[in-house]
């Protein structure tokens, strides 16, 4: 068992029958009240964040993660088939373990794959950032500018972001797999 002393940044634990990996946290010392710790957590498995506050005297279940570089090679049917890169070996994921992941991965995109202690697979971590081509964005019209709210777009892998305006059908995006969100177009 951890204490709240001991949260990290990419610290995995088992909260609320799911496993969560820390993203953010800051300890509040408030000058009236007991110090907490206030976290931010990610689920591995369906990519959802939540916030939640801890108490000094809770206590945590650290999960310990092993992690794998792999290659996503491709889809077949309900499965990704990623790739081993030292042993070459290929491996069958189902697309209910990857969650949101998989509106991110493209073929021989590098990721790191999470295995727990009993070699269970608990999900992949994405690089930061990635790059995918717009195939569907509604028409530029006279008069937008590159400010405002923008538009929806969706991406080579069904991903749906907002783009600013001048954005077009088969322009290349940089895409932050942490949010979501549109950074710039390449």
């Amino acid at each position: 068992m951890a204490k709240t002393s001991d949260i990290r940044n990419g610290m995995m634990i088992e909260f609320n029958n799911g496993i969560y990996k820390i993203t953010e946290f800051l300890h509040v010392n408030p000058g009236k009240g007991q110090a907490f710790v206030r976290t931010k957590m990610k689920n591995i498995k369906t990519g959802k964040v939540l916030e939640n506050t801890f108490k000094l005297s809770d206590e945590l279940l650290e999960i310990r993660v092993e992690k794998f570089k792999k290659q996503y090679l491709y889809r077949e049917g309900n499965h990704f088939i990623f790739m081993d890169n030292e042993t070459f070996e290929q491996l069958p994921i189902d697309i209910e373990e990857l969650g949101d992941a998989t509106l991110y991965l493209k073929e021989e995109m590098q990721v790191e794959m999470l295995l727990s202690e009993k070699g269970e697979i608990m999900g992949i971590d994405l690089p930061i950032t990635v790059i995918q081509e717009i195939t569907e964005a509604e028409p530029n019209v006279k008069g937008n500018t590159a400010s405002g709210s923008g538009k929806k777009a969706v991406t080579e892998t069904g991903l749906t972001i907002s783009v600013p305006f001048f954005i077009e059908v088969g322009d290349q995006v940089k895409i932050d797999t942490r949010t979501g969100n549109y950074m710039e177009r390449v």
